[in-house]
């Protein structure tokens, strides 16, 4: 199942396996909020590995090599990034790409963003950036990976087709990503069959094999076609064509994958108003109505590639998605689109249906408060940080002096408990000794004092206090969310799988500001894009009290924070705070609507994780 430039998955007790003592690359990824896997570096990559061959089941402290990364601990045994200071987790996986990718050859790809600052793409984008390069290709269009972008390598740039506008480009050579041999049993292998020779006959299996090779047949074609690009550059006499980029993989989420041969990368692939994407990304202006909430990948590539018009006589295969239904089952229509480009014939998978963003025109005399909800509004407004909580007050308070703690690590910062803490000579603090071990109240985790007053000082800094192993809260937790206007309200219209219940309508309001001094940069400016920003919850019993854990939230200043947008790579601006919110109302192409059975259950565990529940509210 591997080709060469792209990973390959081999789940084996949370951790991938490389196949059969084949020698490949290692890349760390951690999934961000727009189900998009993002690298971390290779310094970072060979420090989780060192930790992987001492311990498969212990911990990572990520700022142990990279200062950046202070808050962060990788759980090797749930397979989950853990930020100390705001609770947040985060799934990561352990990937593997052909050792002659570009993660191998420490060659990493970067765009410059609005504030200067250069972004790497992601691995899968980075290593086809980087084939494109090495086969000397003028130019290579990302439409078919879901980006409305050229790559020109003359001017080491990235073009958007619609709005024409041009960012810069860079290739940077780091430290090469660590190497690994391996096996697993074969039990264990993916795809089951693999080991055997013969094919596997599972619908996944079916459905990465046919995608692959339909998608390659037509890179092939594309390649013996492909358009010049605007203005048209002209390479050398013999010289090699441009390249349109192609993923062969299990995601293409009813993308089309027939592409007409006459239209250029100087045609726009979307229509006017859609909202261009970069990968991993800079964007363009908002597309009206979609509030600058980025889609995951996957569909972001169904509505770009999909947009090209069906010619007469090609034969369409009406696809939803890959993860839901639809006329034709996707397994088969890749098997179909096989057939027809052998015979020579052109095959399109018909593009899946546009996101239901918002509910119907709504009068003012419809809109009701929400049974049990005193009021329609909240509002925050600027408040600083307490200049009496003094780090190692908090952290007293919270725990219980431990005289002769056992052998074994402190989580925090990897040394043993019988030993002096690993902040020693690092952070000072009277009266804090670096040998002193404390336990928790509640939880009975023991730490080494000094490691929490470090935790706590490169936190919130709110009086508050989260155990690094259980997650469990001890005081209440605050954030760090700008001032602005929540207002909820009961519509009269139902949410798919909510037939007859109304729908309790949720608008978040920020401006930009200035940033306080709890913010990363106090005294600069921030933006607030896509603001208001409107989200939905059924209007029944747990509806209602996930509505009123969020207005809690909302008044702790736990909903939003200022940060660096994950799609964008803008800094300085207002981004989710990991509560997710549903905001697409009449459809769940993007992952953030309607129906999800379980929705209502994660976000209250996501609000508990916070310190939000419904006996600490009512408290």
């Amino acid at each position: 199942m591997s080709r060469p430039g792209q990973g390959v998955m081999m789940p084996v007790n949370g951790l991938g396996f490389p196949p059969q003592n084949v020698a490949r690359v290692v890349v760390w990824e951690w999934l961000n909020e727009h189900s998009r896997w993002r690298p971390y570096t290779a310094t970072v990559c060979h420090h989780i590995e060192n930790v992987l061959k001492e311990d498969a089941r212990g911990s990572v402290v990520l700022g142990q090599v990279d200062a950046q990364l202070v808050p962060y601990i990788i759980d090797l045994q749930s397979m989950h990034q853990f930020r100390q200071d705001t609770g947040t987790m985060r799934p990561v996986r352990r990937n593997f790409y052909d050792p002659s990718s570009a993660p191998g050859k420490g060659i990493v790809w970067e765009w410059e963003n609005d504030g200067g600052a250069w972004t790497a793409y992601d691995m899968d984008i980075c290593i086809t950036i980087q084939n494109a390069y090495e086969k000397q290709h003028p130019w290579l269009d990302l439409s078919s990976l879901g980006f409305c972008y050229l790559i020109y390598f003359s001017s080491m740039s990235q073009m958007n087709r619609q709005t024409r506008r041009r960012r810069r480009l860079r290739r940077r050579l780091d430290l090469a990503y660590p190497l690994t041999v391996g096996s697993i049993p074969k039990s264990q292998s993916w795809p089951v069959g693999a080991s055997s020779g013969q094919p596997c006959s599972c619908q996944q299996c079916l459905l990465v094999n046919s995608t692959r090779a339909a998608s390659n047949a037509i890179l092939a074609s594309q390649r013996r076609k492909a358009p010049p690009a605007p203005p048209p550059p002209q390479p050398p006499p013999g010289g090699p064509a441009g390249v349109l980029a192609v993923r062969p993989s299990a995601t293409f989420a009813g993308a089309a994958l027939w592409a007409a041969p006459a239209a250029g990368p100087a045609e726009p692939a979307q229509p006017p108003g859609a909202s261009p994407r970069s990968p991993s990304a800079p964007s363009g202006a908002p597309a009206p109505g979609q509030n600058n909430l980025n889609r995951p990948g996957p569909q972001r590539a169904a509505s770009v590639s999909a947009r090209a018009s069906i010619p007469p006589g090609v034969p369409a295969l009406p696809v939803k998605n890959l993860n839901g239904t639809g006329p034709v089952h996707p397994a088969l229509a890749g098997m179909t689109g096989i057939l027809l480009c052998a015979a020579g014939l052109p095959v399109c998978l018909t593009r899946a249906p546009k996101p239901i963003l918002h509910p119907p025109p709504v009068s003012k005399s419809d809109v009701k408060p929400v049974p049990g909800v005193p009021g329609v509004c909240r509002k925050t407004k600027k408040t600083h940080l307490k200049k009496s909580k003094n780090p190692e007050d908090v952290v007293r308070r919270y725990m219980q002096k431990v005289k002769n703690p056992p052998d074994e690590d402190c989580t925090i910062c990897m040394e043993r408990l019988v030993t002096a803490s690993g902040y020693e000579g690092v952070l000072r603090h009277k009266g804090v000794r670096p040998e002193l071990v404390g336990r928790l109240g509640r939880c009975g985790h023991m730490y080494h004092l000094l490691c929490l007053v470090a935790m706590y000082s490169n936190g919130n800094k709110d009086g508050s206090l989260q155990c690094p192993t259980c997650k469990a809260i001890y005081g209440e937790k605050t954030g760090t969310q700008p001032p602005g206007k929540m207002e909820f309200h009961l519509i009269p219209h139902s949410l798919p799988g909510f037939a007859d219940t109304q729908t309790i309508r949720i608008v978040y309001d920020i401006p930009t500001g200035i940033q306080g001094p709890e913010h990363p940069n106090p005294g600069k400016k921030f933006t607030a894009r896509g603001f208001p920003r409107h989200c939905y919850l059924p209007n029944n019993e747990k509806g209602r009290k996930v509505l009123r854990l969020l207005i809690t939230a909302w008044e702790r200043r736990l909903i939003f924070t200022i940060g660096t947008s994950n799609t964008t790579g803008e800094s300085d601006t207002v981004v989710w705070n990991e509560i997710h919110h549903k905001t697409e109302f009449g459809s769940n192409l993007t992952g953030h609507g309607y129906p999800d059975a379980s929705y209502l259950d994660n976000v209250l565990a996501e609000l508990t994780a916070q310190g939000v529940s419904e006996a600490v509210a009512k408290a």
